[in-house]
């Protein structure tokens, strides 16, 4: 039962750790991107096959 004395604040406090990064690239706008999606399915420069020679 002592463990838990120990496990607890750490899971805490790397939970909170975790969510703060979360916030900082929402903040930071890691996640936008509307014009590069938007060319990426139309280009056929990063193709999934190898090019037939």
């Amino acid at each position: 039962m002592n463990i838990l004395a120990y496990l607890i604040p750490i899971s805490l406090i790397l939970g909170t750790l975790g969510l703060g990064f979360f916030v900082w690239t929402l903040r930071s706008n890691q996640y936008d991107d509307p014009e590069g999606d938007a060319q990426r399915i139309l280009s056929d420069t990063y193709d999934d096959r190898p090019k037939q020679d």
